[in-house]
């Protein structure tokens, strides 16, 4: 495992990404994170009374020790919680994106690469914390959306913009109590599936929410041609579409949903209770890393349309790894259905 020493304004820590490869080359921090906690010292945080979003790696919880993480991955917090440990550090509470955050003094954000999502968030956020919280919110100057300050103004007021540094840029602002009016709404996005014959809703940091991507269409092709099985499970699911057509075409009689992102966990039990309202035994989720969740054996058919990227990289470690669990968890005759770029 590639573990590196992490010199923060906070003290310094040995921490490494999760999952990792052999001879990872990826570090479990970037230059975003640095400049979060530099410019947190500068503003004297250190009370208890902070919140962390979107933490990748663990690179903040470990250096701020937060009342909570909240993160809408799975494989973050799973990481985050290894380098606490590794760093004798308290395990920090987490809190999934599909619930509210907790109330803080002020709040370190890493800014997520869709922009509906980082909307949703800055809204959330503004619902929950009290008049003159702070937020500091930073990301890489390639992945910012040229509109990150004007989102932020939108819900927390007059945004500072701070002169860009190591390719990264913060953001900072008190949170202003005409922000906070108003009821808190979750924004969804929809769209009419014609395999379906019915809408299939996403939340919003769901894969392909407002429409269905190409990948899926091209395996829906192919899914009357697979020999029917007791139970299928749909890997990286997303919004649920391939799970729900599989059960559709009877496919499958049961049907597993897994994602690490409990976003789309959300979104495939929506429209499958949805669809399949009087069927909802049939059903399963788990926001689990992969198949970590699921007992080994227990599906006889997996469909996966999975992620060939790492956070803002094009990269086909997470989709290889995925492959690695179906390997090890398929029974002997059972079939995996893919699609892949």
């Amino acid at each position: 495992m590639s573990v590196a020493l992490f010199h923060s304004p906070y003290g310094e820590f040995h921490l490494a990404p999760y999952p990792a490869r052999h001879r990872e080359q990826l570090l479990a921090w970037c230059a975003a994170d640095l400049l979060l906690l530099e410019y947190a010292l500068t503003l004297n945080v250190h009370d208890s009374s902070v919140l962390v979003v979107n933490d990748s790696h663990g690179a903040l919880s470990c250096a701020l020790q937060p009342i909570a993480h909240w993160t809408d991955s799975k494989l973050s917090q799973r990481a985050a919680l290894r380098n606490q440990l590794r760093n004798g550090r308290r395990p920090t509470t987490t809190v999934w994106s599909v619930d509210d955050p907790p109330a803080a003094n002020t709040v370190l954000m890493r800014i997520p690469k869709q922009i509906d999502f980082f909307e949703y968030q800055l809204k959330s956020l503004a619902h929950a914390m009290p008049d003159g919280a702070l937020l500091l919110a930073a990301g890489m100057d390639k992945h910012l959306s040229p509109h990150s300050a004007e989102l932020i103004e939108r819900y927390f007021g007059e945004t500072q913009r701070y002169r860009g540094q190591k390719k990264a840029r913060v953001f900072s602002a008190l949170k202003q109590r005409q922000t906070s009016n108003g009821q808190h709404e979750i924004a969804k996005s929809s769209y009419a599936c014609e395999r379906l014959g019915s809408t299939l809703v996403s939340w919003p940091n769901v894969f392909s929410a407002t429409s269905l991507d190409k990948g899926s269409r091209l395996l829906l092709d192919y899914l009357e041609a697979v020999v029917p099985a007791e139970t299928c499970i749909d890997l990286a699911c997303g919004n649920g579409v391939l799970g729900l057509a599989a059960f559709q075409q009877q496919r499958a009689s049961r049907v597993v949903f897994c994602d690490e992102s409990a976003m789309a966990i959300a979104s495939a039990k929506e429209n499958a209770l949805g669809l399949f309202s009087d069927d909802r035994d049939a059903f399963e989720f788990f926001h689990t890393d992969g198949l970590t969740a699921v007992e080994r054996g227990s599906g006889q058919l997996v469909l996966c349309n999975p992620p060939f990227h790492r956070g803002h990289a094009v990269d086909d470690f997470v989709g290889r790894r995925l492959l690695r669990q179906c390997a090890r968890h398929l029974p002997p005759g059972g079939r995996l259905l893919m699609v892949s770029n």
